[in-house]
């Protein structure tokens, strides 16, 4: 067996914070390895990327979530109790409850409200001297997909939850006022939540009808394995990981307009569909979205050979995988023609995890967030707007990433048929 490369430091979870997406490709690359050994929160820690990396981590035989990530994250991003920390069939039964939410029909559902809200926001950005696109983008999804979702929003609290869903992404890898911040975001909308939920349970005849069900109906009445409802906890953290998620696709938004802007020779025609999938593809490969994912080891395995040990924490480079240059020519270069000729592979593209929808711990709402990117590139594309002088740097030691201005439009249209 092959000895694993080693960062000989006491821990390395400052290095991490530090060098962000970056950390394990770099580090990777110092040791011309796929892998390497590090102590991340004082826990000993595998870190991996690329494609033969990602079988591995997303092969449940081999690999577990429960335990895997860290207390923090379950405390914002994830939530506790969260599908995120499930295995086997526990897993597949909690994932299928978001997978109903996915077909054509839901999709297409979602779709028509962030389109309404689109043209509900144009005029107001007419009359703006500046746009902050990440900033609207927020409101947008946070009013579509509570309303989506059956999840009542006044318009006067708008404001206050989209900023507790945006907190929760935001402060979930930092430190200090961030992370308390994203906190108290997580306990007050998940309280929020609650007393939804608290409300059908109340009354579960009146929302018989499963036509007409909602997200936060089906949640709510939901069964677990066992045939028992779900802890009233629990669905406000799997509501929220409706929410928060489709919240997130704001940052696709954002970079969409800055691929466009910085790129214009890679504009798509909004006409062809197949370019604007490619396109956004592209975006999804190229850009920072989720940094990395956890899973813990089940049993002692030999891979690529290496001696791996049971209960060991893994870490995957989604980022670095997406850029393994032994995986995409030229990665760091920009360019949607890439997947002209190129069957997308399910361990290779992972911005949003890797393997079966189904199975394996790949986001339920992938195809929410192509369908919702695609449909951004048109409406960007029908739409006047000019980029301003700004920062648009994107800094890769920032979790998670925007250009560093949140993309500053000026001079916005709606498109004039």
């Amino acid at each position: 067996m092959t000895d694993i490369p080693a960062e000989h430091r006491l821990d390395s979870t400052l290095d991490l914070m530090s060098e962000g997406y970056l950390y394990i490709g770099n580090h990777c690359q110092t040791h011309q390895s796929p892998l390497f050994k590090a102590r991340i929160l004082f826990e000993n820690t595998l870190c991996l990327r690329g494609a033969e990396a990602a079988r591995l981590f997303y092969n449940t035989e081999n690999c577990r979530r429960e335990g895997a990530a860290p207390v923090r994250l379950q405390k914002t991003l994830f939530g506790v109790g969260g599908v995120q920390g499930l295995d086997d069939s526990a897993h597949r039964h909690r994932k299928a409850m978001f997978m109903d939410l996915m077909s054509p029909q839901g999709i297409d559902q979602l779709a028509e409200r962030v389109n309404t809200e689109w043209q509900r926001a144009l005029p107001q950005w007419e009359a703006m001297e500046e746009v902050l696109l990440f900033k609207e983008c927020q409101f947008i999804l946070c009013r579509a997909v509570c309303a989506w979702a059956g999840v009542p929003l006044p318009e006067e609290d708008v404001e206050r939850r989209t900023h507790q869903l945006a907190a929760m992404i935001d402060g979930a890898g930092t430190v200090g006022p961030r992370h308390w911040q994203a906190r108290r975001s997580r306990h007050d909308a998940e309280n929020w939540i609650g007393k939804l939920v608290e409300k059908i349970r109340r009354a579960p005849d009146d929302y018989e009808d499963s036509e007409t069900q909602s997200a936060l109906i089906r949640f709510s009445l939901h069964r677990d394995e066992q045939g028992e409802l779900l802890p009233i906890h629990t669905v406000s953290v799997e509501i929220l990981n409706v929410l928060r998620p489709t919240l997130a696709i704001s940052r696709y938004m954002v970079f969409i307009a800055h691929a466009l802007h910085c790129w214009p020779a890679t504009r798509p025609d909004i006409n062809d569909d197949e370019a604007v999938h490619r396109f956004v593809q592209e975006v999804r490969r190229y850009y920072p979205f989720f940094p990395v994912a956890a899973a813990r080891l089940r049993h002692d395995i030999e891979w690529q050979g290496y001696s791996l040990s049971a209960g060991t924490r893994l870490l995957l480079d989604l980022y670095g995988t997406n850029h393994d240059p032994g995986g995409w020519e030229a990665p760091e270069t920009f360019n949607p023609e890439r997947f002209l000729q190129r069957e997308v592979d399910a361990f290779q593209l992972i911005p949003q995890g890797g393997g079966d929808h189904h199975v394996n711990h790949r986001c339920p709402g992938e195809w929410i967030t192509l369908r919702l990117m695609e449909d951004t590139v048109r409406q960007l594309g029908r739409m006047h707007w000019q980029v301003p002088e700004q920062n648009l740097e994107i800094d890769l030691s920032e979790v998670p990433a925007l250009p560093q201005s949140g993309m500053v439009l000026r001079e916005v249209r709606a498109p004039r048929d």
